[in-house]
């Protein structure tokens, strides 16, 4: 195990720390910059979004107008469907991170309006990055970040300029939206178009090229839900993710959500209405958890979303943090717990308990629908060698988790803050360790007239 030399507020609280061999209280070093931040890294994620989110919306209106030509009203209902909510999201999480509500700004407004805020956006980040050092900032704000060095935190206070803030304003606004873009619509658009090829056995051009970008989308989202949620556990913290960490989270990601859509396509082929119900029993057993924990504790609802909010609006931003957290957890781990009633709304520590019960239980819940559809399957796949790809699906979901406890152990930046890691976790779960027999007090023998010592 990685020893703890820090402690953070969300995984010990004034507790006191065991004096173990190998253990070394963690320095805090303080520098200070001497000049303002004005150089940033080019704005590619938000341009790589904006791209995805565009295209998906262009294959979705092209393979609807080829359902609208065929007469399949109802394949037609579902993919607009899917189109349209998560852009209507999409718009709502770019208008509230960036508080356009308060601002006087019409035209962004109409443009979201028309769902071509993300592009708007993104015209107006490559501008800010052109700008950026070319003209005195007005005015500073200085920021505190904490950065893991071995046996040591490095403190940075840095000054940075009013054009880098809304920069980093844009790109954490284009972060939430890549991940309500993959998990609210690519993945859910990726499930009913695999399902309709499998059920025609065909697949048009158009269709192909929506299911790669949606593909695409997911596995960049899925990424971004990763990265993001590190940064808002450890929000104190400056994150760098190295390259494997990067490759690691994908390959575990992309095995992780592909398994899980091809599993709910082939039970689907079969039945259709039971896997719309497991589907729709999943959505709703983790949209109303954080609600039921919530009205558990008895406390209640934060007033830090939004200076300017009513309770209805605070409602309404819980509501969709909600449906977000439900969305993601029907295909995989949220990587977070949402807790409701705390100021954060979410669980800053590492909680290992929930992240083996969800594992465990998805892994039979796919188990069992894979045998179910082994058993039942019909003459669609006679072209198709059934237990091999029974056996391919599974490995591939085991080589998932075991990338995801790779990157927990070895790659994830904030491992040292861990109180306890999964070595631990393996080693107390399955083996039982021996109790340590108890000292024995053992009193010296006196006799008077001699002198004793106690080495």
């Amino acid at each position: 195990m990685d020893t703890v030399c820090n402690i953070s507020s969300g995984e010990w609280s004034d507790q006191v720390l065991p004096r173990v061999a190998g253990y070394h209280p963690r320095h805090v070093v303080r520098r200070v910059a001497s000049q303002t931040v004005t150089k940033v890294n080019p704005p590619i994620g938000i341009a790589f979004i904006t791209l995805l989110y565009c295209a998906e919306i262009s294959s979705a209106c092209v393979v609807s107008y080829a359902y609208s030509c065929s007469n399949d009203v109802f394949w037609l209902s579902l993919t607009l469907l899917l189109m349209l909510i998560p852009a209507v999201m999409d718009q709502l999480t770019l208008i509230f991170v960036n508080r356009d509500l308060t601002s006087d700004q019409p035209f962004i407004l109409f443009m979201h309006l028309v769902l071509l805020g993300p592009l708007i956006r993104c015209l107006e980040a490559i501008v800010m990055f052109c700008r950026l050092g070319k003209e005195e900032e007005p005015y500073v704000t200085i920021t505190r970040k904490k950065q893991i060095y071995k046996d040591a935190e490095i403190e940075l206070e840095q000054e940075v300029g009013h054009l880098v803030r809304r920069l980093v304003t844009h790109r954490n606004a284009f972060k939430r939206m890549a991940v309500i873009q993959a998990f609210l619509g690519s993945t859910p658009q990726l499930t009913l178009q695999l399902y309709v090829s499998v059920v025609e056995q065909e697949v048009p051009t158009s269709r192909a090229v929506l299911m790669c970008i949606c593909l695409v989308s997911v596995t960049y989202g899925a990424l971004v839900c990763n990265v993001l949620a590190i940064q808002i556990k450890y929000d104190d913290y400056k994150i760098r993710l190295h390259p494997l960490a990067f490759i690691c989270i994908i390959l575990w990601r992309s095995l992780e959500i592909s398994t899980r859509i091809t599993i709910l396509v082939l039970f689907g082929s079969v039945f259709k209405y039971y896997a719309m119900g497991i589907g729709g029993a999943n959505f709703l057993l983790f949209f109303f958890l954080p609600w039921v924990q919530f009205w558990w504790s008895g406390a209640q609802l934060p007033d830090n979303v939004e200076k300017n909010f009513s309770r209805v609006g605070t409602l309404s931003v819980l509501f969709s943090i909600t449906l977000l957290y439900a969305g993601i957890n029907i295909f995989c781990w949220s990587a977070v717990q949402l807790r409701l009633g705390d100021r954060e709304l979410i669980a800053k520590s590492q909680n290992w308990g929930c992240l083996a019960l969800f594992y465990v239980f998805r892994g039979l819940e796919n188990s069992v629908l894979l045998v179910v559809w082994y058993f039942f399957m019909t003459d669609v796949y006679a072209y198709f060698c059934a237990p091999f790809l029974v056996l391919q699906l599974i490995v591939a979901y085991c080589l998932a988790i075991a990338f995801m406890l790779f990157f927990m152990q070895y790659l994830h930046p904030c491992r040292s803050l861990f109180t306890h890691n999964v070595s631990d976790f393996l080693q107390c779960v399955c083996c039982k360790r021996d109790e340590a027999p108890e000292p024995l007090h053992l009193e010296p023998p006196w006799e008077p007239g001699v002198k004793h010592s106690i080495v």
